[in-house]
Formats: structure tokens, C-alpha cells, sequence
């Protein structure tokens, strides 16, 4: 039902959201919407309503893959379709969990009939239920990378494709991917990306009046969903009429040669890869042209195009920051002369941003306008974000002046003791580092670092499925149907195959762990440039879990404790955020590092055991202070190390000691934690060949007498 949705028109602000959807709802050919932004601000529910404002779609009656009467799919599963008239259907939305399957996501065969009846009995999955509709995927972000793949290859070829042991299915699924996440949890894959046409930030507003209509809004469509649905009645029929006038002048819109080469010049400008945003900018300005009423592309079209296509495509790196310089564009726009015919007269009705054009007290129903307070380029102002009360810094770290960017800065007494604190220091260039893995086969979340029983990957054998056939493993299949043939009375070429010979293929690949990073910040750490090279590791090691789908967290210790800057999370980006701000000065209390570094491990077990996780010291091995444990310092960093090593945590220490004289603690420490100890230059996978290739190795080398003996020598 239609009431089952807040109405799109209803929704308040937002106006860039809206704007992105409405052009899609044009002109499907745009490529979707990814919506980022943080919780609470309308993303699935504007999502959610756009379905009812696509017009309705014609259909071959009884195909389960909506084909079009007029042009069916030739390869459609269910046809040939005859030619004849045709049925309609309102536009779907799907949606996709997170935690789907593959088999949900493309469809699945009946195993049992394919090899017994030779027949291909195919139950269509998300994908053909999409076709020529929304799919819908809240949280992203946090979607599997197997079926992410799926995802990029139907986005690609506008066909699902299902291929099991022989037997092949394939049909179109062309589809509006629309996407909402929340970057705090983690970033999303550059692939998977680019496939979304527009990308829009959102952010609750932080106007008193603007928040008090969205409450109002909200508890009344609680209290009575129909009523209010059909006080917004007249708003949704005439956005959905636009929709259909834009549609219809679509293909009259003329996209001039200056237009287009300011198209050309800001991509080229800023930098963006391959040629899809040139396309993707293009089809958006003629959608935003269709959609005011005009057949003529403006550079007001072009400007608001490249602010939708191109921030997610111009990142260079997972940490810089989204979003574009719009002072260069204007300079970029400005290069052309503007030999184009004035705008047009506006039709009356909504503005360029949105169904409407009240401001949140102007006489909509239920007391307020349900459209986009104004129109512009502009995006929604950022979020205030608040400051965490978990920063990571100790409380006298705020005390001196904040030179988080700062290369040089005063220095200030430490009141905790040691050396006065710094300010924080840039990293220095991030490098690519050797791979570090966990040992053994674990079970977790898809990844790509240590070896794990998966969905996917090489075939290693055989097993009874639990629960629905996922992957066949078909010679073992055959194996246990074949001695029973006889007593199942076989008389034809064709194998007898019962539910109870079906055998699951067990799959080896990768998982991704929880890389939790102990990170000394006290004053032997605090030299300038060593503290800088030290940043610079762990963000290069950032940058490999992000790409290899870890968990991180970030623990520092200095002064008199240890501090969670960052609990575990997918979110990489907000580890390299604290790490940037993070100071240096006081004593050493490694002994606190490493315990706050236990009780994390505790918890994240409990919350995710399958994950298994990889500690990361980064340390010169010096330990100076007891931390209010009470006790020698060293003894007490080595008794915390063992306790690690004790409950099979796997973990690396990198020796940050530099400089002629060097004592050696950090392979100490590496000793008692069963780890092995990797210098800064060895942490780079341009050095020398083999150094850290393999943590188990190096794990059973730092347990011999040998490999210890070693260390303590180094």
C-alpha cells in the first residue's frame, strides 16, 4: 500500500537527496544514488517513497522477469514470449540485505532436478525482481565482497548470469542501484563506487524550526499513517506528473557543444578516472534540464551536475577527504563563454530542487510544506561534529595549542611526568607494506588477509550441507549416489539422486581480522621526525586493512595510562583521523598499553568470536612507567606480554628504536608476546624479500631459543 511509506513529498530539507533521486526517477540511465551521511537523516525513508513516483511498468504477463511486451529479453528464461498486449505493474523496489546470500541475490537452481531430470528449474533471485525497478541497499558499506562482485558485474552488463556445474541461466537485470551508508562504519570499495552515478552527503539540520517540523511530521504519520498519507496526496500526484513530463522532454533536451566541453574540461580538471563521470555528468545535466522544463543544457545544469557525479570520483586515496573545491569549478565553468540562449521562463509549480517550495510553516498539509526549503548547487551545510568524549587524548593533551597540521609547535610540561608534551605531527608519506596474517584457518567475515573457511574461493572438499545446497561439490556428490543405484531400481542413463547424496564443497579463502594498533605516544616517541615516521607506518597499515577488510582500533599509552582512542570498527578512515591528532610526551607505561590492549580483545571476542585478531605494537620497547599498577615497569610490560601470548593472540611488534646505540627492548617485548619484531625500514614490501612475509613463520622463530637469543642480541 502506499501508505505503507512516509510520503517523498513529506520529507523535509534534504534537498540535494531529493534532487539526486528525482534525476534518476528521469532518467534511469543517470546510474543511481549513493546516499552518505550519519544516522538519522532520512536516507532509507526518502529511498523508500521513491518508488511511488515512478511511473508504472509494462509487463509480458506471467514472466517472472519483467520483460517489456514491446522488446522482450530474447534470452528471457521463461520465453520466448509471443507478441500480444502486454499487463502493468507499479515500479519495485527491492531491497538487498546485507547479509544476504549469493543464491538470494541471483536466483538458484534445483541441484537435485538439474542432475537427475537434466532440467533447468531456476527461482529467480533479487536481481530479476529489480529488473527495470530500484534495488535498494541500506548499509553498503557493509555488504560481503562476493556479493558485491555480483553486484558490479549485473551493474556492467545489465544481465545476471548463473552458472552451476553445466547448467547455465541467464536474464537482464537492468536496475536504479540505489545506495545509503554511514561512513563512520567504513568506507566503501573505489569499484563498487564508481558504479553509483550520484553521490549526495546529508546531515540533520542544525536549524531549531527546520527540526521541530521534522518531529511534527514524523509523530503525526506515527499516530496515523493513512491520514496522513492522503494530506499529502495532491503533493505526490503532482511530482509524480512532473516525473512524467520530464521523462517525456528528455529526449528533446539539446546538450550543446560548450556545455559539453565544459563537461570535458572539469573532469579533466579534476582529475577523476576513466571516462564514465564525462557520461554520467552529461546525462544528469540534461535530466536536471528535462526536470525545470527546458530543452537546453545551462552551465547552472553543468555546475550542479559535476557537484552530484564527481566528489566520490576524484578521491586519490582511502583518507582524503570527499567533496570538490567549488571555487576551481567555478573557474573551470567560467573558461567558456556562455553562447547559450537565456533560461527559459520557469512552469509554474516546484522549484529545481525538489516537489515543492514552501519553507517548514508555509501551509503544506499536517501544517508544513513537504519540499526542499529553496533551490542551488549547494550541498547541505556539514554536520557540527561533536568532540567524542573517547578522543584518545589525555586530558591535559587539549592544553596546548592545536597544531594537529603543524609540523613544528611549542612543547609544554607533561603534569603526568617525563617529557614535556608535543604537539601532533603530520605522518609522513604512506608506503605499501609487507602482508602480516593471523596463522591457521579461521572462520570469519570475507576478507583478504589470513585463510579462512569461506563461500568462496578454492575448492579444498567435501561435506554434508547445513541448511539449503549452496556450492555442489559434484564428484563427491556422484560418490555417494553411485552404490545405491541398484536398490533405487535405475533403468535408464540418467543418475538417481536423492536429497541425502548432496555434498556441500568446502571452499578455502581469505577472512578479515580485527588489527588492533597499541601505539606508544610517550616522550622516548616524541622526536619530530620519528614520530612523523611512526604515524606514517601505522597509516600505511590503515591503508592495507582498509583494503583487506579488517576491523581496526587504535589504543595509545603515555603518561600515566592507557587510552581506547578508537574502539574496534570498519571505519578506517576515523583510525587515521585520531592517529593525525594524536600528541606525544610523559613516561612509558607499556604494561597499561598492553592490558587496555587484553580487556579490548576480551570484549571483541565476546561481541564477534569468529574474527581473530592481529596486535600491532608500535613501540621502541622502553617501559618507564608502572601505569598505577604498581611494580617494575619492565617486569610488568613483559608479565602483560606473556598473558597475550598465553591466550594465542597473534602480534607484531614494530621497532621503532633508531639511531647508533640501540637496546634491543622491542625484540624483547616481540619474545614475550610470540611475535616477531619488524623495524619501520622492514615493514616496507620493497625491502628486503621474505622479512615479514608470513607471521606464522616468523611466530615459530621468535619461539625458539634461537630466534629470542637473537632478538635480545639485535
Amino acid at each position: 500500500m502506499s501508505s505503507a511509506h512516509f510520503p517523498f513529498s513529506a520529507v523535509v530539507g534534504q534537498d540535494d537527496l531529493r534532487l539526486a533521486l528525482l534525476l534518476n526517477a528521469v532518467s534511469p540511465a543517470v546510474g543511481g544514488v549513493l546516499v552518505r551521511g550519519e544516522k538519522g537523516t532520512a536516507k532509507s525513508t526518502a529511498v523508500r517513497a521513491l518508488s511511488a513516483l515512478l511511473p508504472r511498468v509494462d509487463v509480458v504477463p506471467g514472466c517472472r522477469f519483467s520483460c517489456a511486451p514491446a522488446a522482450p529479453d530474447p534470452d528471457c528464461p521463461d520465453g520466448p514470449h509471443e507478441p500480444g498486449p502486454g499487463g502493468e505493474r507499479p515500479a519495485r523496489m527491492v531491497e538487498l540485505p546485507v547479509g544476504a546470500s549469493e543464491d538470494r541475490l541471483v536466483g538458484s537452481l534445483d541441484i537435485e532436478r538439474a542432475l537427475s531430470e537434466g532440467v533447468k528449474a531456476f527461482e529467480p533471485g533479487l536481481l530479476a525482481d529489480a529488473h527495470r525497478g530500484i534495488l535498494y541497499v541500506d548499509e553498503v558499506n557493509l555488504l560481503h565482497d562476493h556479493l558485491v562482485d555480483v553486484l558490479l558485474d549485473a551493474a556492467a552488463m545489465g544481465a545476471s548470469y548463473v552458472e552451476r556445474e553445466g547448467v547455465s541461466v541467464r536474464h537482464a537485470a537492468r536496475f536504479l542501484l540505489v545506495g545509503t551508508m554511514n561512513p563512520e562504519e567504513g568506507e566503501l570499495r573505489p569499484q563498487l563506487l564508481d558504479r553509483f552515478g550520484l553521490t549526495v552527503e546529508v546531515a540533520a539540520s542544525r536549524e531549531p524550526a527546520q527540526r521541530v517540523e521534522v518531529v511534527r511530521r514524523r509523530l503525526a504519520y506515527e499516530d496515523d499513517p493513512v491520514g496522513f498519507a492522503s494530506r499529502w496526496a495532491g503533493d505526490e500526484h503532482d511530482v509524480r506528473a512532473r516525473v512524467v513530463a520530464a521523462r517525456a522532454l528528455l529526449p528533446q533536451v539539446v546538450l550543446g557543444d560548450t556545455s559539453l566541453l565544459r563537461i570535458a574540461a572539469t573532469c579533466a580538471g579534476f582529475e577523476v578516472d576513466g571516462m564514465r563521470a564525462d557520461i554520467v555528468m552529461a546525462r544528469t545535466a540534461t535530466a536536471l534540464a528535462a526536470w525545470a522544463g527546458r530543452t537546453d543544457v545551462l552551465k547552472e545544469d553543468v555546475r550542479q551536475a559535476a557537484l552530484l557525479a564527481l566528489p566520490h570520483r576524484r578521491r586519490r586515496a582511502p583518507f582524503d577527504a570527499p567533496g570538490l573545491d567549488e571555487d576551481k569549478l567555478d573557474r573551470i565553468l567560467d573558461e567558456f563563454p556562455d553562447d547559450e540562449p537565456e533560461p527559459e521562463p520557469e512552469p509554474e509549480g516546484p522549484d529545481d530542487s525538489g516537489p515543492g517550495d514552501e519553507g517548514p510553516d508555509d501551509g503544506g498539509p499536517d501544517g508544513g510544506g513537504g519540499a526542499p526549503q529553496g533551490e542551488g548547487p549547494e550541498a547541505p551545510d556539514s554536520p557540527e561534529v561533536p568532540e567524542s568524549p573517547d578522543t584518545g587524548q589525555t586530558p591535559d593533551a587539549g592544553e596546548g595549542p592545536d597544531a594537529s597540521d603543524s609540523t613544528e609547535g611549542p612543547q609544554s610540561p607533561d603534569p603526568r611526568g617525563g617529557a614535556p608534551e608535543q604537539a601532533a605531527v603530520r605522518a609522513s608519506e604512506p608506503f605499501r607494506t609487507k602482508m602480516l596474517s593471523v596463522p591457521g584457518l579461521g572462520e570469519g567475515a570475507a576478507g583478504r588477509r589470513s585463510r579462512a573457511r569461506t563461500a568462496h574461493g578454492r575448492t579444498t572438499g567435501s561435506q554434508r550441507p547445513r541448511g539449503q545446497l549452496t556450492k555442489l561439490h559434484l564428484a563427491a556428490t556422484v560418490h555417494a549416489a553411485a552404490p545405491h543405484q541398484k536398490a533405487r531400481g535405475r533403468s535408464g542413463r540418467g543418475l538417481v539422486v536423492r536429497k541425502d547424496d548432496l555434498r556441500q564443497a568446502t571452499r578455502e579463502g581469505r577472512e578479515g581480522n580485527l588489527v588492533l594498533f597499541v601505539v606508544d605516544a610517550s616522550g622516548s616517541m616524541a622526536a619530530r621526525q620519528r614520530m612523523s615516521a611512526v604515524k606514517g607506518a601505522v597509516l600505511s597499515l590503515l591503508l592495507d586493512a582498509y583494503q583487506r577488510r579488517d576491523k581496526v582500533g587504535l589504543i595509545t599509552f603515555r603518561g600515566a595510562g592507557a587510552d581506547l582512542a578508537l574502539p574496534p570498527t570498519s571505519s578506517v578512515d576515523a583510525a587515521a583521523a585520531r592517529l593525525e591528532q594524536l600528541p606525544t610526551g610523559g613516561r612509558t607505561p607499556l604494561a597499561s598499553g598492553l592490558l587496555k590492549a587484553r580487556e579490548v580483545l576480551r570484549i571483541e571476542r565476546l561481541r564477534d568470536p569468529s574474527r581473530r585478531p592481529l596486535l600491532v605494537v608500535v613501540t621502541d620497547g622502553r617501559a618507564t612507567s608502572a601505569g598505577g599498577l604498581g611494580g617494575d615497569p619492565r617486569e610488568l610490560a613483559g608479565r602483560g606480554a606473556r598473558l597475550l601470548a598465553a591466550e594465542g593472540v597473534t602480534s607484531v611488534v614494530v621497532d621503532c628504536e633508531s639511531g647508533p646505540v640501540r637496546l634491543g627492548l622491542a625484540g624483547v617485548l616481540a619474545a614475550d608476546l610470540g611475535g616477531p619484531a619488524v623495524s619501520l625500514d622492514g615493514l616496507r614490501a620493497d625491502s628486503l624479500a621474505g622479512l615479514v612475509k608470513n607471521v606464522r613463520t616468523s611466530v615459530e622463530s621468535a619461539r625458539s631459543p634461537q630466534g629470542a637469543g637473537n632478538r635480545r642480541a639485535a
